[in-house]
């Protein structure tokens, strides 16, 4: 099995089968972009939410990694600035939920099945993934990056939350320490919660290349980190929004670099 769970993870590791295509959520009257597989009927959809000063562009990889899976992903660019709203940001995620399902894709021969939405988000955006989920019922799965601490509070939010979810932790964490708040988030979960540290991850981690924001938070890119992202993410939504359960011992297998802190419980 643990043989089986490593090839997984590294087959995972790679871009999948997909070409990908980006578009511009802007056209729809939402900033922010979008990026599918160059066709498909019935896709899964995940909506991405960003970190604190950060731009979807800092997720580029991550982003077109799971369209090269299958999935349609809409990343909002709203409430990039400092004092951002989570509500107003929790709101677009939703919309972008909406986009994915309302509007058909890549010259019509994109379109995504509205039972297969999930949401996934960085830091403050891991969050306000969070407090999405709490009130939207089409919600199927949620997976967080450094999630940190919202107003309203995530934390709180999680306790209506019914679906699985996977939560990543930085190990080496300044602003949102790894047993802080992915720990409160993971623990308050109604449904199904995975938590995970990545134990050399620092905040930024996560993100990709280079921002000005670099200068404020502590940490930077780092691949190793993206990587594990990248490997854990995919095979979370393959199993619970594609429904490709040959993917589930990834989540469960020992991933170098990582240690499991939370999983759920056996039936």
């Amino acid at each position: 099995m643990a043989n089986k769970a490593k090839h997984l993870a590294e087959e995972l590791s790679r871009q999948g089968p997909h070409r990908v295509l980006r578009g511009d959520l802007a056209l729809v009257g939402l900033p922010g972009v979008v990026l599918t597989p160059t066709s498909g009927l019935g896709l899964p959809a995940v909506a991405f939410a960003h970190g604190w000063l950060q731009p979807p562009v800092r997720y580029r990889g991550l982003l077109r990694h799971l369209a090269s899976w299958g999935f349609v992903v809409a990343a909002p660019g709203t409430q990039v600035g400092p004092l951002a709203s989570h509500r107003l940001f929790a709101a677009d995620l939703s919309t972008a939920l909406d986009v994915c399902t309302g509007v058909r894709l890549g010259d019509g021969a994109i379109s995504v099945d509205p039972a297969k939405l999930g949401l996934a988000g960085h830091s403050v955006g891991g969050g306000v993934a969070v407090l999405a989920a709490a009130e939207d019922s089409r919600v199927r799965a949620v997976a967080t990056l450094a999630a940190t601490q919202t107003k309203p509070f995530s934390t709180d939010a999680a306790s209506r939350c019914g679906m699985p979810a996977l939560h990543l932790a930085a190990g080496r964490d300044q602003i949102a320490p790894a047993v802080g708040h992915a720990g409160l988030i993971a623990s308050n979960w109604a449904g199904e919660a995975r938590l995970r540290t990545v134990t050399k991850a620092t905040h930024l981690g996560f993100t990709e290349g280079r921002h000005w924001s670099n200068l404020l938070l502590p940490g930077s890119s780092e691949s190793a980190s993206q990587r594990v992202a990248r490997i854990l993410l995919t095979a979370f939504f393959l199993v619970h929004l594609a429904g490709d359960t040959r993917y589930e011992a990834v989540l469960d297998a020992e991933i170098k670099g990582t240690v499991i802190e939370l999983e759920p419980a056996l039936p």
